[in-house]
């Protein structure tokens, strides 16, 4: 389960949201839970201060991840893996407790799969279906469409599924991680 601070916030409700995120992950009551937060990407102006404003007010623990939507290269990955340590330092945290999902959401994104997938930190690979369908300029699975075309949109979606697994499946050696689907 994550706690959602991008596409579901609009832009004049992230502070507030990103508020009461923090202190929802730090509350009692998730008992079995594994949850995280989803920030907003780094093209935004939100990203340092949704990871901030959760470390700092929920700690490390009791939740575990941050989910990174829009990663496009391993820069981001770094970025937030270097933002991370530093707030786990200084909060005496465990030094690489929280991890990170990775969301692939475009043709950039799954170019760079390889280095983004050996990244710091990195726990899942979470592939975006309909942003990246829109960054193909795909055709996708839409209501009234014909059993052809909707099998050829569900190939195509494996198909890149299986290109983020690919990947995955060259740094599990190192770590285990999962490979998923953004519903």
């Amino acid at each position: 389960m994550f706690l959602d601070l991008e596409d579901a916030v609009a832009a004049d409700a992230k502070a507030e949201a990103r508020t009461q995120v923090a202190v929802a992950l730090a509350e009692p009551g998730w008992v079995g839970q594994l949850r995280g937060v989803r920030v907003n990407d780094w093209t935004t102006p939100w990203t340092y201060s949704d990871v901030i404003e959760v470390v700092s007010t929920a700690g490390g623990i009791g939740w575990t991840f941050v989910v990174l939507p829009k990663v496009t290269d391993v820069s981001h990955i770094h970025a937030l893996d270097l933002l991370l340590s530093q707030l786990e330092a200084t909060h005496g945290l465990p030094l690489g407790r929280i991890g990170i999902e990775v969301q692939i959401e475009n043709a950039q994104g799954l170019t760079n799969i390889d280095a983004i997938a050996a990244g710091p930190r990195v726990q899942a690979l979470v592939l975006g279906p309909a942003d990246m369908a829109a960054s193909l300029n795909m055709r996708t699975l839409e209501g009234g469409d014909e059993q052809p075309r909707a099998t050829t949109s569900a190939t195509r979606i494996t198909m890149l599924l299986m290109r983020i697994l690919i990947a995955r499946g060259r740094t599990a050696s190192s770590r285990s991680t999962t490979v998923s689907e953004d519903p």
